[in-house]
């Protein structure tokens, strides 16, 4: 690996393979270290004895001679969404037990996430190789049902478990070795989904890596690499083409290398393409991710307070959504499917040779941009790359980005905007993140704010005014997308970064891979 500035290498950190199984035994003969139980505050309510009516409390709290009613009323637990209740009780095959809350009712796979990672968490302090999850209600659950709740806790699980640990002189490796998860059922199918969420969950550790990685790592040439790697991994069904700053000036993407000309890193534009490893190909996708390494704003610099100048390594966060989503079809193969990740990864720095406030560049498809901001830069990268996705034969393109600042003040951290002219796509896409868990909420694309965007030298500048941020840098976008192509944008610039953990979420992988299996057949 080439010398980083500062130094600084990341440490060859293998993440700790979880076995999950699914099981239909008698909790009370379960033997381990950990045996969690998920519950609702209905479950936890209790007789006019202080004895749980739920029978699966009931037949634990017996075995345990009342102590686990006891605990969890000394210490006022409830079942409330985010309580966990874990003591080492005698009288069981496990070493130790847990209540987890789920809240008033818990059906979506956000919830039993969290209750996986959660549960995680608490075999990381107890220092637990062996843990199982049973909810202490599931009799309502359809099969369907029991087996994508099944494949969220161990989801969660992984999520909670595995650390990004590569920048810190010392970590401790997790003890996690294995996961049962009791009651929900057996056979192929729930092992099936079991093998899917490890499969995805890995994915999203891999995004998570990308996004954490700082700048002087993480350069547009290291993310090349990184792209050609999962390829080369899975030869079988992906191909890798990098295209060089020279091969790109013959493209005439001149929007993007306009964003570039000011780094001494240079440009890198790469696509990996994956076809199944047999029969007809019935639907071509495309996923575009906004691939700046490092965004300073150019010579409109990121100043003062609430810029976030120095978290500005996570404007690659597309990018690691579309080569993480790759990283997971690559495994999971689906056919009927041909789909392209494309990201046009640059650095947005300052120099000599940089972009100006002013200046027009001319995109890929003829369109002329008057620069009037530099720091709204990802936009000119994401034209070329949308052009070039249009010109790969894409009927439907979904591209990804930290677009604008204005989105996260509309719908605030934990929430990705979507913004598209075809309902058919927007249904697609916001079903496909039902399943995932991941947040998502569709915004108006309000044409007549387009006049905002005309140039009087050029066909249009790259911001309009400060109101509607958000809905202009869509409608920005749309302008490189062909009319007969569906189309759909996310801005992910809250949900990017978990901002109380300070990194990477890995948000969209998930809702990426559900939404290409969705166009499989």
């Amino acid at each position: 690996m080439a010398q980083t500035l500062g130094l600084t290498q990341p440490a060859n950190i293998e993440h700790p393979k979880i076995s999950f199984a699914a099981k239909e035994i008698d909790v009370a003969e379960w033997k381990g270290d950990l045996l969690a139980v998920g519950v609702t505050e209905k479950d936890m309510i209790k007789d006019e004895n202080s004895k749980f009516q739920n029978s699966l409390l009931k037949k634990l709290d017996g075995m345990l001679g009342g102590l686990l009613a006891e605990a969890s009323f000394e210490e006022d637990f409830t079942g409330k969404t985010g309580q966990s209740l874990v003591h080492r009780l005698p009288g069981l095959g496990t070493k130790r037990v847990g209540l987890f809350g789920l809240g008033q009712s818990a059906s979506s796979p956000a919830a039993f996430r969290r209750l996986g990672e959660a549960v995680a968490a608490a075999a990381k302090t107890a220092q637990a190789g062996n843990v199982a999850i049973v909810l202490a209600s599931s009799e309502g659950l359809s099969n369907e049902l029991k087996s994508n709740t099944a494949s969220a806790l161990a989801s969660g699980t992984v999520l909670g478990t595995c650390e990004d640990s590569r920048y810190k002189s010392e970590s401790k490796k997790p003890q996690l070795k294995s996961l049962d998860i009791i009651g929900l059922g057996t056979g192929p199918e729930i092992e099936k989904k079991l093998k899917y969420a490890e499969v995805v969950s890995y994915a999203i550790l891999f995004g998570r890596e990308l996004v954490n990685s700082p700048a002087n790592v993480l350069t547009p040439a290291a993310l090349a690499a990184e792209a050609s790697k999962i390829a080369s991994t899975y030869s079988d069904v992906l191909s890798a083409n990098i295209l060089t700053e020279e091969q790109c000036r013959e493209l005439k993407m001149g929007s993007y290398l306009g964003v570039a000309a000011a780094s001494a890193n240079p440009p890198h534009f790469i696509h990996l393409c994956y076809k199944p490893p047999s029969g007809p190909i019935k639907t071509k996708l495309a996923l575009v991710g906004k691939g700046l390494t490092f965004d300073s704003g150019g010579y409109n610099i990121k100043t003062g307070p609430g810029c976030s100048i120095e978290t500005m390594k996570v404007d690659m966060g597309g990018s690691a959504a579309v080569f993480g989503a790759a990283k997971a079809l690559g495994q999971i193969k689906p056919p009927g499917v041909e789909v392209h990740f494309i990201v046009a990864s640059c650095e947005n720095m300052i120099s000599g040779t940089g972009m100006r406030p002013g200046d027009i560049v001319t995109a890929s498809n003829g369109k002329t941009i008057e620069v009037n901001n530099t720091d709204a830069e990802g936009r000119l990268t994401l034209a070329d790359a949308l052009v070039y996705a249009c010109n790969q034969g894409a009927e439907k393109i979904v591209d990804l980005a930290t677009l604008t600042g204005a989105c996260v003040v509309a719908l605030g951290p934990s929430i990705a905007g979507v913004f598209t002219p075809s309902d058919d796509l927007a249904k697609e896409v916001l079903e496909a993140s039902e399943v995932s868990g991941e947040k998502f909420w569709r915004m108006p694309l309000e044409e007549s704010y387009w006049e905002s965007m005309k140039s009087g030298v050029a066909d249009m500048v790259n911001t309009g005014g400060r109101q509607g941020g958000a809905i202009n840098a869509a409608l920005f976008l749309k302008q490189f997308v062909d009319e007969k192509v569906q189309w759909l944008h996310i801005d992910m610039a809250g949900p990017v970064l978990n901002d109380k953990k300070h990194v990477a979420t890995g948000f969209g992988i998930s809702t990426l891979v559900e939404w290409v299996l969705k166009n499989s057949c």
